[in-house]
């Protein structure tokens, strides 16, 4: 079923800036709910909490894993037709990326999702530093956000909890990594699972 009229609730899409298969994630999974009438919630969150309540580490970080899912990072990239270009400082803290995206979300869930992509694509296509507040608020501009509005924003102490009880809610959801999809209340876990979720969304589950 393809029938962009199918509708149903928004598919969660977790994510931390600082993973480049969610990066992969960001720039197909609108594409895929679209054939089905689905809206996306893109919903910022730090996995750095999640391996304090489960003691692992970055992927990359780990001996023997990371190595192959340097490999395989770089075959899913090809395959999905997207460059791919580590930058030099990873993993990064995402804080102010995250933070930027929760407070635009309030605002235009429109334009929260294309800063980002934007945060995304600079990351992992161009292999810029997105960690500081500094890199955020200079893509953020270039893609129509008032820039001291975000410099205030991203030191408001609402904004902070804003995030970290985000950040909690992801996890008592489930979400033990990313990218993390949640599709009525069938969670799918990894890029490699996007066509998981598409044959879901296309059989109404199985």
């Amino acid at each position: 079923m393809t029938d962009s009229e199918t509708g149903g609730d928004p598919i969660l899409f977790y994510f931390d800036f600082s993973s480049p298969f969610a990066y992969l994630a960001a720039n197909k999974i609108n594409d895929v709910a679209k054939l089905y009438g689905r809206e996306v919630d893109w919903r910022p969150t730090l996995l750095g909490a999640v391996f304090k309540l489960n003691g692992n580490k970055p992927l990359m970080d780990q001996p023997l894993k990371g190595e192959y899912a340097r490999r395989d990072l770089a075959r899913c990239a090809r395959l999905m037709g997207l460059p791919m270009e580590m930058p030099e400082s990873f993993p990064f803290l995402s804080v102010a990326a995250a933070r930027a995206v929760w407070w635009l979300k309030g605002k235009d869930e429109a334009l929260a999702q294309t800063v980002a992509l934007a945060l995304f694509n600079a990351a992992f296509q161009e292999a810029k530093a997105i960690n500081s507040a500094e890199a955020v608020l200079e893509i953020a501009a270039e893609n129509g956000v008032d820039p001291e509005d975000l410099k205030a924003a991203l030191n408001d102490p609402d904004v902070k909890e804003k995030l970290k009880t985000e950040v909690d809610a992801s996890i008592a959801a489930g979400v033990c990594g990313a990218p993390f999809f949640i599709v009525d209340g069938e969670p799918f876990w990894g890029a490699d699972r996007i066509d998981h979720l598409e044959h879901w969304l296309s059989t109404g589950g199985w």
